[in-house]
């Protein structure tokens, strides 16, 4: 969804601005472009991350909570009798649940974290592939071939990933969140709070 709703709207603005749908795109028009990817891609992609950030940290509470009752953690929580439970028996239970509860606002909880994280990021991952498959393929009138664009690929990967991880730490907390007694009121609330308690390091745990 995301690769050809960008190539469309690499498209679209050539034909609108040139007349010609071919017509190379400037700089201008890949960001345009791929800002305008990034927003699209939170409509669909926020309530699936929220699902998915949901069933893997689901027993996590109960976990912690084992872990307190076993002092240092050295003792096997099996041998103490407690189980984990599950929350959620699966995705669509996790999205009925969630639509119960916190109604549909509560399957675009972090959206906002999400768009900070996406519109820059696909911007920062679109514009370095473009220009990586264009430097490695310098000939226009054939298609790179598929080192080239694994290699573009990887690059411009490696570079979106490293500007969207703060914004992608927050998201995931934020989605988190709402599980049991909510922590964060809100983005910033989110930022303010993790800065406070785990410095820095907070935003960079994931890369």
């Amino acid at each position: 969804m995301v690769f050809g709703f960008f190539s469309n709207t690499q498209r679209l603005i050539s034909k609108y601005r040139y007349g010609d749908g071919r017509h190379p795109c400037s700089m201008l028009d890949l960001t345009v472009a791929s800002m305008l990817t990034g927003l699209v891609s939170v409509g669909v992609g926020a309530p699936v991350d929220l699902v998915k950030i949901r069933l893997q940290m689901q027993t996590q509470p109960v976990l912690a909570e084992n872990f307190n009752l076993a002092g240092n953690g050295s003792v096997p929580l099996r041998s103490m009798g407690i189980q984990s439970q599950s929350f959620y028996r699966g995705p669509l239970h996790c999205i009925s649940t969630v639509l119960q509860n916190e109604g549909i606002q509560g399957l675009y909880r972090g959206a906002g974290a999400m768009i900070l994280r996406d519109i820059p990021g696909y911007a920062l991952y679109f514009i370095p592939y473009t220009l990586f498959c264009n430097w490695l393929n310098p000939d226009d009138n054939s298609s790179p071939p598929p080192c080239c664009i694994w290699l573009a690929g990887g690059l411009a990967g490696s570079i979106s990933w490293v500007t969207a991880t703060p914004s992608d730490v927050v998201k995931s907390r934020l989605q988190a969140d709402a599980m049991h007694q909510r922590k964060y009121k809100g983005i910033l609330h989110c930022i303010m709070q993790s800065y406070r308690t785990e410095g820095i390091h907070a935003f960079l745990q994931k890369m």
